[in-house]
């Protein structure tokens, strides 16, 4: 087995880390991980990590699942990857048919990760208006501080400066709107009031707007890069309604929100709302392999449906529909009905916020908020470096945690038990008692 000196050194010098200024890798060398079991990652040297960011938010029934292992192998006897332009295969429609019956979509596409889902519904929402007689519907529209992925289209319609700012010569125009984040509203202002006010802002934006816009994306309930910025339920309810007044698209990225992230299967449930496109990825392989899905209403399907190979849909990833992917997705839905798994976290989640109490009152947190099985919060006296120092304490004492800027966030598996989250609430504690973090 390699050592973490010797897989460190080699990383540094044959792998291009994401999201990572390589310098910072001689002061926060990545975990040299050797294998998973459920919640925990094991590094080269035999310790153990609590992924208590589940991989980057994709894994959510534990590394080295035997009931996603046991699809996978069972698929690699078959077919373990045909093209899906001129071929299919019993994976991807079986996908596609659980896929629409859960979201009341239909005709799922396939990508290969969040970023492509994003690119497929912006492009098939501007193709919608044009094969229907109005090109000019092509502009998109989002929230401030939002973030849908880092390919350009994706990109164009982020809000995010650190991603954004250095690519923007490259980048398509797009309009933001205010975000209905509770941590902006005014003192005594409800979440749900902030919302709406919030909503008033997207509705004159609309009123003006809508004649040259083709869809309004948005992250429901939660923005993840926005630091777990969580808002009420409302806006999306009222969104919808102005979407469909000033017909405009509504694009639902639940890239990171959707499985049960949220308390429900897809957070847009919370509104009671049906969006025009639903996108999907992350945790849809139980962060196996990559894959995504992007699912629409029969009414665009139809407007694609004709003789002109133009007035179709011409987008295609190589890995489109893998079927390896499709049966690591369908053993995650297998495991959602059979265990009841939605029930089953509510009741986790309660006893886990009731664990992380201590970590709520702690004379450095401000803003701790939970949702379904995210919980969040702001270190008040956050200098620079914090994220970093934060996550190099945090490693210390056997957790893995990345901070986004000033906010740390804890999105385990759905197998973390009570056990792994007491000893996580006592590694946070520790790191927020240590005056050098």
């Amino acid at each position: 087995m390699a050592t973490d000196k010797n897989l460190l050194s080699r990383t540094r010098a044959a792998v291009w880390h994401p999201c990572t200024q390589m310098k910072e890798l001689d002061a926060t060398p990545p975990l040299a991980v050797a294998r998973g079991e459920g919640p925990w990652l094991v590094d080269t040297e035999g310790r153990r990590y609590l992924d208590a960011i589940s991989s980057w938010w994709v894994n959510l029934f534990g590394h080295c699942n035997p009931r996603i292992n046991a699809a996978i192998t069972d698929q690699l006897g078959k077919i373990e990857h045909v093209m899906l332009a001129g071929a299919t295969h019993e994976p991807v429609v079986e996908l596609s048919e659980r896929l629409a019956r859960l979201t009341g979509l239909g005709h799922a596409f396939y990508g290969s990760d969040g970023a492509s889902a994003t690119e497929i519904a912006l492009k098939m929402s501007a193709h919608f208006w044009r094969n229907t007689g109005l090109p000019e519907k092509n502009g998109f529209v989002s929230l401030k501080n939002g973030y849908h992925g880092e390919t350009l289209g994706a990109l164009s319609v982020t809000d995010i400066p650190l991603f954004k700012s250095t690519y923007a010569p490259l980048l398509r125009h797009t309009m933001q709107v205010p975000t209905p984040d509770a941590r902006l509203a005014a003192p005594g202002e409800s979440a749900e009031a902030y919302a709406l006010r919030c909503a008033d802002a997207l509705e004159a934006h609309l009123a003006v707007h809508a004649a040259t816009t083709a869809a309004f994306i948005v992250e429901p309930l939660v923005q993840g890069a926005a630091g777990m910025a969580m808002y009420h339920p409302a806006y999306l309810k009222r969104a919808r309604e102005l979407c469909t007044r000033h017909r405009v698209h509504l694009i639902a990225d639940e890239i990171a929100v959707g499985f049960g992230r949220t308390g429900t299967l897809f957070a847009c449930e919370q509104a009671n709302i049906r969006p025009d496109f639903i996108c999907l990825s992350k945790g849809i392989t139980g962060g196996y392999l990559p894959l995504a899905a992007v699912l629409t209403t029969d009414a665009v399907y139809a407007a694609f449906y004709g003789d002109a190979t133009a007035r179709g849909f011409l987008h295609s990833h190589s890995y489109t529909g893998n079927p390896l992917a499709c049966r690591a997705a369908l053993a995650v839905l297998d495991l959602f009905e059979h265990d009841d798994v939605i029930a089953a976290n509510r009741v986790k989640a309660d006893e886990f916020s009731g664990i992380l109490a201590a970590v709520a009152a702690h004379p450095r947190v401000r803003h701790f908020r939970h949702l379904g099985m995210i919980w969040a919060f702001e270190a008040t006296d956050a200098s620079a470096g914090f994220s970093a120092r934060f996550h190099r304490a945090a490693l210390a004492h056997g957790v893995f945690l990345r901070p986004i800027g000033h906010t740390v966030y804890v999105m385990p598996p759905y197998v973390t038990t009570a056990d792994d989250m007491r000893g996580l609430a006592k590694a946070v504690l520790a790191c927020l008692d240590d005056p050098a973090v």
